[in-house]
């Protein structure tokens, strides 16, 4: 997967306690046996108890209400089959779009709704919800009194807006015709008596059809002059003016005033709307939408646009920016647009604007002192905008807390630091405050995320200590005995920090929230090696006993007893490396022997080898047996070496690509090394795997080294000079690193593949990147020159596979060749190379 530049993710109230990847697979051709190419001609299902991991029941999610003394908790249900993912789907400028439904396109919606208490676990149900229930995204009033829910039903082609009366337990329908293509389609106004809704306008009629026949070419041009600017290989783009029109047609929406009571009234007029958010006072909308002209080479979110601010009844009162076409940036993975960026309301005001801009011209290579300008401009906007800080690297968004406190974050990709400040809003003349500098890459030096809390306007803010002087930060709690999550309470004033609670052996306990006062309790998500995560709640002393709330069983009460183990090991270099070990149940490496492995990886890129060597993972995480990873193949009897850590250095002014083949020939050679070593490996029974970079790693390892009896390589890219304005972490261009992408491309050492390899491709890849011409390309190279490879087409599947058949075709696929090459847990070997 081609990554931008990681940011910091903030803790909010939604916890989705467990999320299963959709995944998929489809027919199969190629170098397989007669009987194999026959099994091929269709949808295939793997072993009884590979199908019991596919079908087995996923966890609900909880999303906590803003008094977090409730959670709403949504159960979704098995997969769905390939009849409803093969709907019809449109794919524009970016963006996949259900046509029927006017909505994204999706095929995996909630199925059961109810309310659990947080003080004592109950559960209550909801009656008046519709039928067949279909949760597409959930959304809790500011005051606590109302749930809000998008129910889209792909069957009928509805996409509304129902509410959830808490006190009364009871579901009502408010809205119809939602246009969901882009965000939810709803938020909360202030105040909690209604909701700001986009709906399909009114008489829109039928969408545009094209006769077929071209009124002309496509064309782009450029001149010379603009300096070199990279433009990534995206998908789903606009091709021609039917496409412009369509995507006109779908994208437009009217915003709409929605009561509590379903009373609506429009606000504005129509558009192309990418965002459209209400003030903390409700006095001001902040419009964001896309203009002409559109663009062939960029997705809608390089489209021009303008912002404004519209009054309550959808009047203009000010135009912040209009923004032009971005059809590519300088070079770099610092490099920003120019103008107006990052723009949203300061939630601790009524109304006032906050955004950022770049003051060397987006461009990382210039030379600056100041890379950006953080701004604002208060109500009534009459005023130029005032410059509340400016950086030394880029803008990386504020947590507001009250007027004299708010946190602010600024990054740079390329060493990889990051800075917090403490800054005092109201008196921007007041010299800020650094409360954390550290390198991305130091896990153990991470502080922590603050912890927010909704307030009466249903905005996102610091939770402030009842002392008003205090905040609260939650973390991973890296170490090197593994993931520790932490809670703090941060003293505002010296920076300092006190412990509130930190996750013992043997559980992996995760803090969500505190809630002072009266009834004071941390509330957190515990789990360990058999047992999955449940929603918990503890006094603050630190002897207070748990209290569980929530009792999810183990889904796979066959593979309960898997045995994990966090390993460390160290490369030739001297980088420690790490990985989860996991024995299949009832297993005795002294006395059954060493078994076939599956190892599966996915390469990270640092730019220092201490910070490379850092544990990563908890030992005391649940033992999820996923359909996704190499977990499943654990029910065969197979070991699994999951994650080992795959680091590519760059220390100082040299860019870790430049050795990537040969430090991920010494990782992979540790590995190996390390499961031999214990005596749970047969050197000579090793599968590699891994999916999109993790793919593009098997494919370079099977060409560069003979670890390995096999591999399986899912949704990858392979040949480097298809995306050659960089990848991953890789900021440099194809021109000005030649040999990189050269070397680092395993389909120009196609010729090397001397073991086989098992390609599984999505027809419908929408990542950037990872063109199903990938595998194809990197099929044919090893067929024609004389390899052993297969390649698996699924149609309708994307980047990540979601049909039950797709995800049954692609574990028989993976069953079979790993069986085939590696052979059965029971000793029998596979086939020879």
């Amino acid at each position: 997967m081609n990554l931008s530049p990681a940011r910091r993710r903030r803790t909010s109230a939604a916890l989705v306690l467990c999320a299963g990847l959709l995944l998929a697979v489809p027919p199969v051709l190629a170098l397989a046996p007669p009987q194999a190419a026959e099994q091929a001609q269709g949808y295939r299902l793997p072993s009884a108890a590979l199908q019991a991991i596919v079908d087995a029941p996923r966890a609900p999610s909880l999303s906590l209400s803003p008094r977090r003394d409730l959670a709403a908790m949504l159960q979704t249900p098995s997969l769905p089959s390939i009849a409803q993912v093969a709907q019809p789907e449109l794919k524009l400028a970016g963006l996949r779009i259900n046509p029927k439904t006017f909505s994204d396109s999706r095929f995996s919606f909630g199925n059961k709704l109810s309310l659990v208490s947080t003080l004592d676990g109950r559960e209550r149900q909801i009656s008046g919800l519709p039928q067949p229930l279909s949760v597409a995204s959930l959304g809790w009033s500011p005051d606590q009194k109302y749930l809000a829910f998008n129910q889209v039903d792909p069957a009928s082609g509805s996409n509304e807006l129902w509410l959830v009366d808490v006190e009364a337990g009871s579901a009502r329908r408010i809205a119809e015709r939602l246009n969901s293509i882009v965000g939810r389609g709803y938020s909360w106004l202030p105040g909690s008596d209604g909701l700001l809704v986009l709906q399909r306008p009114a008489g829109q009629g039928a969408p545009p059809k094209g006769d077929g026949v071209p009124t002309g070419p496509a064309v782009q041009e450029t001149v010379a002059g603009q300096g070199v600017r990279s433009v990534r290989t995206y998908q789903d783009l606009l091709r021609n003016e039917d496409d412009a029109r369509l995507f006109e047609y779908y994208l437009q929406a009217q915003p709409v005033r929605v009561s509590i009571t379903g009373q609506a009234s429009p606000v504005g007029l129509p558009g192309l709307f990418m965002g459209l958010s209400p003030s903390p006072d409700g006095r001001y909308l902040l419009s964001r939408r896309v203009e002409r002209p559109f663009s062939y080479s960029v997705p809608v979110s390089s489209f021009p646009r303008r912002i404004d601010v519209l009054d309550a009844q959808g009047m203009q009162v000010h135009t912040v920016a209009r923004l032009p076409l971005v059809d590519g940036l300088p070079t770099g993975n610092d490099a920003v647009p120019t103008g107006v960026r990052s723009i949203s309301w300061r939630a601790d005001a009524p109304a006032t604007l906050v955004w950022a801009e770049a003051q060397d011209g987006g461009d990382p290579s210039r030379q600056a002192a100041i890379r950006d300008a953080v701004l604002v401009q208060s109500a009534p906007f009459d005023r130029p905008p005032a410059t509340l800080m400016q950086l030394g690297s880029r803008y990386a968004g504020i947590t507001w807390g009250k007027d004299d406190v708010a946190l602010l974050d600024e990054y740079w990709w390329k060493s990889r630091q990051m800075k917090q400040w403490k800054i005092n809003p109201g008196s921007p003349d007041q010299a800020p405050v650094l409360l954390v500098e550290r390198s991305e890459d130091d896990r153990y030096a991470d502080p922590g995320d603050p912890l927010l809390q909704s307030d009466e306007s249903g905005r996102e803010r610091l939770q402030l200590g009842t002392d008003g002087k205090s905040f609260f930060r939650i973390g991973t709690g890296a170490s090197a005995e593994g993931d520790r999550p932490f809670l703090d309470h941060v003293d505002l004033a010296s920076g300092k920090s006190e412990r509130l609670f930190h996750s013992q052996a043997p559980y992996y306990e995760q803090p969500l929230a505190i809630i002072e006062g009266g009834d004071a309790r941390i509330l957190t998500y515990r789990e360990s090696n058999d047992v999955p995560g449940n929603l918990f709640a503890r006094g603050l002393a630190a002897d207070a006993v748990p209290v569980e709330l929530t009792h999810f069983a183990h889904p796979l009460p066959a593979l309960r007893g898997v045995k994990k183990e966090q390993i460390r090991y160290t490369r030739n270099d001297g980088v420690e490396l790490t990985a989860d070990l996991l024995l299949p149940p009832d297993y005795d490496p002294k006395k059954d022997g060493p078994r076939p492995v599956l190892m599966w990886a996915y390469p990270a890129e640092f730019k220092s080898a201490q910070d490379a060597s850092q544990v990563t993972g908890s030992p005391y995480r649940f033992n999820a047996i996923s359909y996704w990873g190499p977990q499943a193949f654990l029910a065969k009897g197979y070991v699994v070496l999951n994650n080992p850590t795959m680091p590519i250095i760059g220390e100082g002014d040299a860019e870790p690509n430049d050795t990537y083949v040969q430090q991920l020939v010494a990782s992979a050679q540790a590995a190996v090394d390390e499961v031999v070593k214990r005596g749970v490996g047969d050197r000579d029974r090793i599968a590699v795997g891994g999916h999109s970079y993790g793919a593009f790693m098997t494919a370079n390892l099977l060409a560069h080294t003979r670890l390995f009896k096999a591999g399986i390589a899912r949704s990858g890219a392979y040949n480097r000079t298809l995306t050659p304005f960089g990848f991953q972490a890789e900021e440099r261009n194809f021109w000005q690193a030649q040999d990189v992408y050269l070397k680092m491309s395993p389909f120009n050492s196609a010729d090397k593949i001397k073991d086989p390899i098992l390609f599984i491709h999505g027809e419908n890849d929408n990542n950037s990147g990872t063109f199903p011409i990938q595998s194809e390309r990197m099929f044919a190279a090893v067929k024609g020159l004389g390899g052993t490879a297969r390649l698996v087409m699924l149609p309708n599947e994307s980047h990540a596979y979601r049909a039950r058949e797709s995800i049954m075709t692609m574990l028989a696929e993976s069953e079979s060749w790993l069986d085939q090459w590696l052979g059965a847990a029971d000793g029998k070997a596979g086939k020879k190379r």
